[in-house]
């Protein structure tokens, strides 16, 4: 994040600003969502190197050209939030018309390589993902409907598909089942963010459940949904897509979600949506790490013998 005191500006931007221009965490974490689709389509230590690099490069580049539009589009709005105001676009350390051209580098290249180097169904659904994050959802959906984040969560479920499709050329059912797994997720997570923040998104129109519906049906919507996440979460061993350990870990990483979710709902701790969110994420990571672990686990005892 740029770092400034009040009264100060800086008039050049640094590599630095550029690459806050594309949310890197975020990335970050949708590209390993995208690496265990990969891991997953192929048997144990036999990914595609072509799929892993440039899969994982182009799906990186493209992802980080839509958090770029996003935060060209919200960069009004960012500015007038207190989570977001320090960022590039606000401070008016990156000119608008230098995040264009950016964006739209990094977004071609990205697609160019997924369509050249790994395939062209993963550069087609990397480009609706693109497409739908940062047009769909940003320019119309967030502003239009308190659903938003709900119907927007599609295109931040897509990455694992689209790991998936690098290394098959296909669409398999077990892709749709990490996708469904992040799409389920992605609504408790944000709306415990949106509860924290709600007064600032009243401030700025934007149409978050906590403004349009309260904080009390919100907390309800939360619960319904881990419940949902919890149950969706066991899929992958009922499926045989799974075994033990994951199944182990997931009942873990449930019953901290689970936890966040009532002690939401029944207690008026304001450090506890923050708490929820950020356990979000790791739940997040872990369900997709054990999934990774639990898929190399018999490689790992042909290894040890």
């Amino acid at each position: 994040m740029v770092e400034l005191h009040w009264g100060e500006r800086r008039v050049s931007a640094t590599w630095r600003d550029y690459y806050e221009l594309t949310k890197p965490k975020v990335v970050a974490l949708l590209v390993f969502t995208a690496i265990v689709g990969m891991v997953l389509a192929a048997p144990p230590a036999q990914v595609p190197w072509n799929a892993l690099i440039f899969g994982s490069l182009g799906i990186a580049l493209a992802s980080a050209a839509a958090a770029a539009i996003n935060q060209m589009v919200d960069r009004e709005v960012d500015a007038r939030m207190a989570r977001t105001r320090g960022r590039p676009l606000p401070q008016g350390v990156i000119p608008t018309a230098r995040a264009v051209w950016f964006a739209a580098a990094i977004g071609v290249a990205g697609l160019a390589m997924l369509w050249l180097l790994v395939n062209p169904l993963t550069a087609l659904l990397t480009f609706l993902s693109l497409i739908g994050y940062a047009f769909v959802y940003t320019l119309y959906l967030k502003r239009a409907t308190p659903q938003n984040i709900v119907i927007g969560g599609a295109a931040g479920a897509a990455p694992p598909v689209l790991g998936w499709t690098a290394v098959t050329n296909s669409i398999d059912p077990h892709a749709l089942l990490l996708f469904l797994i992040i799409f389920v997720w992605t609504p408790p997570h944000f709306w415990a963010l949106a509860i924290h923040r709600r007064e600032e998104y009243a401030r700025v129109d934007i149409p978050m459940l906590p403004v349009t519906h309260g904080v009390g049906f919100t907390q309800v919507q939360i619960l319904l949904y881990t419940i949902l996440l919890m149950a969706v979460s066991l899929l992958p061993f009922a499926l045989r897509m799974a075994g033990f350990v994951y199944l182990l870990g997931v009942l873990l990483l449930n019953a901290g979600f689970l936890y966040y979710a009532l002690k939401m709902r029944w207690s008026d701790d304001e450090a506890v949506p923050m708490q929820a969110f950020s356990y979000s994420i790791t739940y997040l990571m872990g369900v997709f790490g054990l999934l990774l672990v639990d898929h190399y686990l018999p490689l790992a005892a042909v290894l040890w013998g």
